[in-house]
């Protein structure tokens, strides 16, 4: 594989200094790593790559084993074992570790730090400083001063976001310098330039009823991002507008304004964020499909609204009511003028008129000059073919059948299905539908077992967002129906004469399916039918890597219509976000000590703490030697952010396969972690219960430690009207109040964020003794340790005697230890008790309480019964 020449640039400022690259999206860093992953691939070196999926990993190997490449890159997963791990890292070459795995390996040092060449890290803008990718690298920083860490992104936008983002990225992974590489630089543009593909751009002219259409769902969405705004003035404005509502980062946007207090919002506000996905989703369909299901989807909304009374404000608007219009305008042709009674009456004996997409004539007239072009080719030259990018599956499947069966055929049949039985099923009210109203009288009548069943299964309230996913689904049943003919993995399916192959932009089984079809089919030509900024940049980079291949490029868009904003919105945003980065490089003050290569560097000093991180100043005498603190984290932790923050101040991390608590801070303190679902699901399902029984049995300070999310809204007890004073037994609050009703010793902890677990953990260790990983090995939800106390006796008994007035957990051992059963302990004198119990006031307690006269009674019943039982 020959690299561009920008590419070999890159390549060789990567290779000669750490550092983060970032590219612009689809010129080609997939192609970057592919070389190092080259380069590496050899037993003297032993290289590890981060943050890489399945279909990642398996696209390079594929690719390195096309090259010819000895010994190629291993995947190492829970399939392998300890031992067989470190087998495997000795051997050296490439490696593709989970960040799990690894993060464990290194603690445990099962893998050899000190002989790691390198590490790659791939997709760097998802590195925060709590991920296990920064853990790995500032593990790694400390124990290896010399391999080189090299980082690679093609999402700039990511780096845009929040206060000096992409310097605190490159503090994480301990880089300090940084490489950018837009479209628009310089080596960029004349590499993509010298071989040039053929494009033809055709600006195709939507139809009236269409930007009706659009200009009404516009208007909608402004209404509503309006009335958001208004309700909400804490909202980014600068964020949350029109032009962004065409992108697909706007539901972020609106997620990140209002996670924070969205359990406070009202169901106006909940109303208008879910109208607005569906008005994106109408706007998506208006230029993607075809006539047909965009009516069938826009009258859907008007059902829904007179069946299950959704309230949406923007139906009653001028806009909504264009909007219906025009959609049945497409399907029906021009509306005639009647009269209000008779327009639902009318409208079932309209004819449709179907109107066929305006880029479906073009993409047919292009075939045909293909095919013209084609047979008047020589021999030398051959049949050239066709690669058709679309949006979606249902898109390439919608081509696919127009251009083998036509427009009228495919808009009849879908005609048929979505709307012709509908309205079949929909009776008039004549004499026919005056007997079914009978039958369904009848119906009603009939069990009440029945009727509650359907109350069960029926909603009581549908949004429109769960409506359009209805309808959704439907499509995609519709889908499945469609394909038909020879298809593969890669391909949505292919046409002949000239062989035209359909392929999806988004939503294929494969990340790089697209990439391996355009490297296997070689097509002469190329129509996007549908947008994709990073597909045109692929065919850009493919053609240069090819300058002898011919390759023309058909550009199809619709004229002043929001999917041609969408494309330019998506290519500006992009274009600020370098323009970000390169004032950030500019202004950015990096100390030369940030790669931690240097010996003494105090930022990977074991013990040191965070700049933000408390100092307790007071020593009140002589300076006590400080003692390296430790934890014993359960292996399954290794999941959540916390172990990361807990090593970044300082304290060592032990993992252990533990079966009682998450965390072991000291010999006597346990911690079981949960967030806020997992305590729901816990309570619910009695597992927190018995969790809790296992850590009172076994350690003196057992802690439930409650992890929430200060920037996410919860609630432990909503319901439709708000808050109230009625708890039953079943809620939430009743079970976490019973639980520390039944367990006085637990503690619990609530903690905004594993920052502040952190923290915490650090000032319940100050002045505690180690925890001891034997004894935590030692200690099981169901085996029966040797040196506990609670273990010498049953643990049924020991419960029920701790729930006795005048016995705590210091002295309960001492009845069990002197005392045969329950009836001798009742027969025993106050004197005898105090003697046992060395404590008149405890002795008094218990003998009080079991010497009242309905005791004894009880017990008298308990013990008549043993009696007649033997």
């Amino acid at each position: 594989m020959s690299l561009l020449e920008y590419e070999n640039q890159i390549f060789l400022d990567s290779f000669q200094d750490d550092g983060l690259v970032i590219m612009a999206r689809g010129l080609g860093i997939e192609r970057i790593l592919l070389q190092f992953l080259k380069l590496y691939s050899d037993p003297g070196n032993l290289v590890l790559v981060l943050n890489t999926n399945s279909q990642e990993e398996d696209y390079f190997l594929t690719e390195l084993q096309k090259q010819v490449v000895s010994p190629l890159p291993k995947v190492i997963t829970n399939e392998y074992s300890t031992n067989e791990r470190h087998s495997v890292y000795l051997e050296g070459g490439v490696l593709f570790v989970t960040s799990r795995i690894l993060v464990v390996d290194i603690l445990t040092d099962r893998l050899p730090t000190e002989l790691v060449t390198g590490i790659i890290v791939y997709k760097a803008h998802r590195i925060i400083e709590s991920c296990q990718e920064a853990f790995i690298l500032r593990m790694y920083r400390q124990k290896n001063r010399q391999g080189f860490i090299k980082a690679f992104s093609d999402q700039p936008n990511a780096f845009t976001t929040g206060f000096c983002h992409v310097e605190r990225v490159m503090k994480n992974m301990f880089i300090k310098k940084l490489f950018l590489w837009p479209r628009f630089q310089a080596n960029v543009v004349s590499s993509l330039e010298q071989h040039k593909a053929e494009v033809v751009e055709l600006h195709v002219h939507m139809t009236s009823a269409m930007t009706a259409c659009q200009a009404s769902i516009l208007d909608l969405i402004n209404a509503c991002v309006k009335e958001l705004v208004r309700n909400n003035p804490s909202i980014d404005t600068d964020e949350i507008t029109v032009e962004n509502a065409m992108t697909k980062n706007f539901d972020q946007a609106i997620r990140m304004n209002l996670e924070p207090v969205w359990h406070q919002l009202g169901q106006k506000t909940k109303q208008l964020v879910g109208d607005l996905k569906t008005l994106r989703l109408l706007l998506e369909h208006l230029t993607h499909h075809d006539c047909v299901t965009f009516y069938s989807l826009v009258n859907s909304i008007r059902t829904s609204e007179k069946r299950f009374g959704t309230n949406a404000g923007w139906l009653f608007l001028d806009s909504a009511d264009s909007l219906f219009v025009h959609a049945a305008e497409r399907v029906y042709g021009p509306k005639p003028k009647l009269k209000p009674m008779d327009e639902e009456s009318k409208q079932s004996k309209r004819l449709p008129v179907l109107e066929e997409c305006p880029k479906w004539q073009v993409l047919s007239d292009i075939l045909k000059e293909i095919r013209e072009e084609n047979d008047s080719c020589g021999p030398e030259l051959g049949q050239g073919s066709v690669l058709i990018a679309a949006d979606d599956d249902r898109t390439c499947n919608q081509i696919k059948e127009y251009l083998t069966s036509g427009g009228k055929e495919l808009l009849n049949r879908l005609y048929e299905k979505h709307i012709a039985t509908k309205m079949n099923q929909a009776e008039p009210e004549t004499k026919k539908g005056k007997r079914a109203m009978k039958k369904r009288e009848v119906e009603k009548k009939s069990s009440k077992a029945k009727r509650r069943k359907v109350d069960e299964q029926e909603p009581k309230e549908i949004t429109l967002t769960q409506l359009m996913g209805n309808c959704e689904k439907s499509d995609e049943d519709d889908i499945h129906e469609d394909k038909a003919g020879p298809s593969t993995d890669a391909y949505c399916g292919f046409i002949n004469e000239p062989m035209t192959v359909l392929h999806p932009l988004r939503g294929g089984n494969e990340q790089f399916g697209l990439y391996n079809t355009l490297q296997e089919i070689k097509p002469r030509y190329v129509i996007l039918y549908d947008a994709a900024m990073p597909f045109v940049r692929q065919l850009e980079v493919y053609k240069a890597c090819n300058p002898c291949r011919q390759l023309r490029v058909y550009f199809i868009m619709y004229t002043a219509s929001t999917e041609e904003q969408k494309y330019l919105t998506t290519l500006r945003k992009e274009k600020q976000a370098f323009e970000y980065l390169i004032r950030e490089k500019a202004s950015m003050v990096i100390p030369e000590d940030r790669e931690g290569k240097v010996d003494d560097d105090p930022s990977l000093a074991r013990g040191s703490k965070p700049a933000n991180a408390t100092v307790n100043t007071r020593k009140g005498g002589l300076t006590q030697p400080e003692v390296q603190h430790k934890i014993i984290v359960d292996m399954r932790e290794f999941r959540s952010e916390l172990p990361s923050l807990i090593h970044r101040r300082g304290i060592d991390i032990e993992p252990l396969t533990i079966e009682v608590g998450d965390y072991i801070l000291t010999p006597d303190m346990c911690v079981e972690r949960k967030s806020v679902s997992d305590l729901i699901g816990s309570l619910n399902n009695g597992r927190l219960y018995n969790q809790c029984v296992a850590m009172t049995r076994y350690y003196n300070k057992p802690i439930l430690l409650i992890e929430f999310d200060q920037n996410k809204a919860f609630s432990l007890y909503q319901s439709k009207y708000g808050v109230t004073e009625d708890y039953g037994q079943d809620d939430v609050l009743s079970k976490l109040t019973l639980l520390t009703m039944h367990f006085p010793n637990l503690r619990i902890l609530w903690c905004v964020s594993p920052y502040a677990t952190a923290e915490l953990f650090e000032e319940l260790k100050e002045g505690k003794e180690q925890p001891d990983p034997a004894k935590a090995l030692a200690v099981t939800g169901d085996a029966v340790g040797s040196e506990s106390l609670s273990d010498k006796y049953n643990h049924g008994p020991q419960d029920m005697l701790l729930k006795m007035p005048g016995i705590n957990s210091k002295n309960y051992f001492l009845i069990m230890d002197n005392v045969k059963d329950m009836a001798e302990l009742v027969t025993l004198t106050e004197a005898e008790l105090s003697a046992i119990l060395k404590s008149s006031i405890n002795a008094k307690l218990l003998w009080d309480f079991l010497n009242r006269k309905e005791n004894n009674l009880n017990i008298n019943k308990h013990q008549q019964k043993g009696k007649k039982k033997r």
